[in-house]
């Protein structure tokens, strides 16, 4: 039986459970590209890290000036990922082994993204980690996107779980301060190393800022059992 007694674990998908962002950089320029907008970044990518796909074109509009309008920058870049998404995702292994352990004790489990479901639903079915995280939340069920706790609060919910028994893990400052006003316990990974010292990470229980290659599986399931 768990140690873990009644806790449950809330995951974010992308750069956390899945290095996704490879991809959504590569939709991103793409579909920018096509809209007149060349030379997009990855240095440009790292300011959209940790907000919705929505918001981010929401951004892109109003940035660039695009003429398109933001359902057809949304429908555009999320048709661009959701090619790269079915094929080219990689789950992190140590990630991967923590489902697997958490799995293995019964521990409540979900995945609560800024992604769209499709978007979800393809990179946990290309990993195989759908084996184990059956409870999602897209940003797109909900009012509000991270930095708003409605994520994090409806996949409680779905899990049948108080807020103050859930850890979220995060990679971005905005997944980070959502889980905050969650008020929930965050292990914090970040993606972008430059950003650990951002003030919504100090509010996390647990600070990887060495990222994932600081992460282990075991040392994460000793610390949820202290």
């Amino acid at each position: 039986m768990s140690g873990l007694g009644g806790t449950s674990v809330i995951f974010d998908l992308d750069g956390t459970l899945v290095d996704s962002e490879p991809n959504y950089f590569e939709a991103g320029r793409d579909t920018l590209a096509e809209h007149g907008v060349p030379g997009f970044t990855w240095a440009d990518h790292e300011r959209y890290v940790g907000i919705s796909t929505l918001e981010t074109v929401t951004l892109w509009k109003r940035e660039y000036g695009l003429r398109a309008s933001v359902d057809e920058l949304l429908a555009a870049k999320n048709r661009r990922y959701l090619e790269l998404a079915r094929t080219s995702t990689r789950a992190y292994p140590q990630m991967r082994e923590f489902v697997e352990l958490l799995a293995s004790e019964g521990v409540p489990m979900g995945v609560a993204s800024g992604s769209s479901p499709e978007a979800i639903t393809a990179i946990l079915a290309g990993t195989g980690l759908d084996a184990h995280l059956r409870t999602v939340v897209s940003a797109d069920e909900v009012d509000r996107g991270k930095p708003a706790p409605d994520v994090f609060l409806e996949a409680a919910r779905r899990l049948g779980a108080v807020p103050g028994d859930c850890v979220v893990l995060e990679d971005a400052a905005p997944g980070a301060a959502a889980a905050h006003a969650a008020g929930m316990r965050c292990i914090a990974i970040p993606y972008v190393a430059a950003q650990a010292d951002a003030p919504e990470f100090a509010t996390a229980d647990l600070l990887l800022r060495g990222g994932q290659g600081e992460f282990t599986a075991r040392a994460a399931y000793d610390w949820l059992l202290n």
